[in-house]
């Protein structure tokens, strides 16, 4: 159940964005919640690839070559889905950024209260 909220509210997170970034592009509902399945399966499977090849480089740039991996695993997910566009690697960074800004802050509602 939690999964599902996840990938809603990754969703939910996808279609602001859209709305607010000229660069970045989602045709519906419906392709915001692929998006989010998308990026989430190119951030478990991908990712890990990406980031094992490029060691070196990401400890030269001290960890800051992870921000165009995801910028990469973005423009991976809009070559992979019709009614996602992104128009440049920049609007990949940016909203890559935001987007985990934004995921933190509506994962932080699904965390249960511990205080007893």
């Amino acid at each position: 159940m939690k999964l599902i909220l996840r990938i809603l509210l990754s969703a939910l997170a996808v279609v602001i964005l859209a709305k607010i970034l000229p660069g970045i592009g989602v045709d519906s509902y419906t392709t915001a919640i692929i998006v989010a399945i998308v990026l989430s399966l190119l951030n478990f499977i991908v990712k890990p690839l990406l980031v094992i090849l490029t060691l070196p480089v990401t400890i030269l740039t001290f960890g800051l070559f992870l921000l165009i991996i995801n910028a990469l695993i973005i423009l991976m997910a809009d070559s992979l889905i019709d009614g996602f566009q992104v128009q440049s690697i920049w609007w990949a960074l940016l909203f890559s950024l935001l987007l985990s800004f934004l995921q933190s802050i509506f994962y932080s509602f699904l965390k249960e209260d511990k205080n007893t």
